[in-house]
C-alpha cells in the first residue's frame, strides 16, 4: 500500500491554483490504485507554530530517553508531523512562491520535521561529511505557482528562485533526492499566458500521477 503526505501550503482556499492542482493530482493518483492513500496536513491557512528555544533545547538534548514532560510537550507537535513525513512513502508540496521563497507555513512545517536523530543524524567527529540522511527511499513532488516568469531552470529569473530550490536542498538534507516540481508562472499576469502553463502543469501531473 502506498501512502501521499500531503503538505497544503497555500494560505488562500479556493482561488489557490496550487491547492486545485494538488487535488487534481490527488485524484489521480488515487485512481490508479483504490488501496491508495492520502493524509492532508494542512500547514497554509492552519499555519505551524514556529520553533522556540525550548523546542531547541529539547530537539538537541544529549539524552533524548531523559527529556523532562516539559521538552516532550515542546516537541509533541514535532513528533507528530514527523511520524506522519516517516509514515508515508510519497510526499506532495503546493507551495506558492511568495517573495521569491515559500510560504510561512511550509517554512515552519520544515522547520519542525528537520531533527537531529529523526530525519537526519550528525556526528563531528565522523571524517568528510559529518551529516546522515535518515528519511530514504521517498519521492517527493511540489507543485508551485509564480507570478512572474522565468524562473525556471535557465529562465531569466532563475537566479532569484529560493522557492522550489530551497525545497530540493532541505528534502534532499533528509534523504529526499528524487524531487519533481511542477510549475505554473504568469499568474500575477494572468491570459493566455497563465492559462497555456496551468494547462500544461495539469497535464503533467495527470501523466505523472501514473507512476508516482
Amino acid at each position: 500500500m502506498s501512502q501521499i503526505l500531503s503538505i497544503q501550503g497555500s494560505p488562500r482556499g479556493e482561488r489557490s491554483h496550487s491547492r486545485r492542482l494538488q487535488e487534481t493530482f490527488l485524484a489521480a493518483w488515487q485512481a490508479q490504485r483504490s488501496e491508495r492513500q492520502v493524509v492532508r496536513r494542512e500547514v497554509g491557512r492552519a499555519p505551524i507554530a514556529p520553533l522556540t528555544e525550548g523546542w531547541i533545547a529539547a530537539a538537541f538534548h544529549p539524552e533524548p530517553e531523559s527529556r523532562s514532560e516539559v521538552m516532550k510537550a515542546d516537541l509533541a507537535l514535532s513528533d507528530q508531523l514527523v511520524d506522519e513525513l516517516l509514515a508515508a512513502d510519497r510526499l506532495v508540496i503546493s507551495a506558492p512562491m511568495y517573495n521569491f521563497g515559500v510560504p510561512s507555513g511550509v517554512k515552519a512545517w520544515i522547520d519542525q520535521i528537520v531533527r537531529i536523530r529523526r530525519t537526519f543524524d550528525f556526528d563531528p567527529g565522523r571524517p568528510g561529511n559529518p551529516y546522515t540522511p535518515l528519511v530514504l527511499g521517498r519521492k517527493a513532488l511540489v507543485i508551485t505557482t509564480r507570478g512572474d516568469h522565468g524562473y525556471g531552470p535557465g529562465g531569466a529569473n532563475a537566479h532569484m528562485n529560493h522557492a522550489d530550490t530551497y525545497l530540493r536542498t532541505v528534502l534532499g538534507y533528509i534523504g529526499i533526492s528524487d524531487v519533481t516540481v511542477v510549475a505554473v508562472e504568469n499568474d500575477e499576469f494572468g491570459g493566455a499566458a497563465f492559462e497555456q502553463s496551468y494547462q500544461r502543469a495539469e497535464r503533467a501531473l495527470v501523466e505523472l500521477a501514473e507512476g508516482f
